[in-house]
């Protein structure tokens, strides 16, 4: 997978940067900065391309995922992950996702799919990827979730709906509002800096 490793402090994590439809491996770099400039960063380009732009799986219609292309392009991302460990020499237990819309939902998809895939996630404005599936334990995993009230994607409903699937089967879920639609906004990054500063 096309993507950028710059190296940290290695006692701190390393954070996988995800981003949204259209982005590319450097969207979120900043970001990353803000929340913790001392921490490695793993930025990783989606394999996707839809009509020129960057996805991280394949949609069939705006919010109609492609279910057999999310669980294919989760597991791919997962054995990245696990290949990247080994190359960059960091600690695979200590890898935080921060994605954003698309990238949001295949970290979310990671937290579905596999047991420990994540140590934490900062998951901006995602969606449930998957119903009716049955979830990994989640205990001791930490989550952030962006929100917007006036998101014309992502329904309220759509984004309790995820945060309450993560705690029932263990994770710490911070659901976090804004009053604003799909757009990431400062405010909300400010929020998640306090959460990860919490940790």
């Amino acid at each position: 997978m096309k993507h950028i490793f710059k190296q940290g402090d290695q006692n701190k994590p390393v954070f996988l940067l995800l981003h949204g439809t259209g982005g590319t491996e450097n969207d979120l770099l900043p970001i990353a900065e803000k929340i913790d400039p001392q921490a490695s960063v793993l930025s990783v380009r989606g394999n996707v391309n839809e009509n020129g732009l960057n996805r991280f799986f394949k949609r069939l219609a705006e919010g109609v995922f492609d279910e057999a292309d999310l669980v294919k392009q989760t597991q791919d991302l997962y054995t990245f992950l696990d290949e990247a460990a080994e190359q960059y020499d960091f600690d695979r237990d200590n890898v935080i996702a921060i994605g954003y819309s698309n990238g949001a939902n295949i970290a979310g998809s990671l937290l579905f799919h596999y047991k420990k895939a994540l140590k934490a996630a900062i998951l901006h404005h995602p969606m449930v990827p998957r119903r009716n599936i049955e979830l990994p334990d989640l205990t001791g995993t930490a989550i952030f979730i962006g929100a917007g009230e006036n998101d014309p994607l992502i329904s309220i409903q759509e984004s309790n709906e995820l945060a309450e699937m993560l705690k029932k089967n263990g994770a710490a879920v911070n659901l976090h509002w804004e009053n604003r639609g799909h757009q990431l906004s400062f405010t909300e990054i400010e929020a998640a800096i306090k959460w990860y500063e919490s940790l």
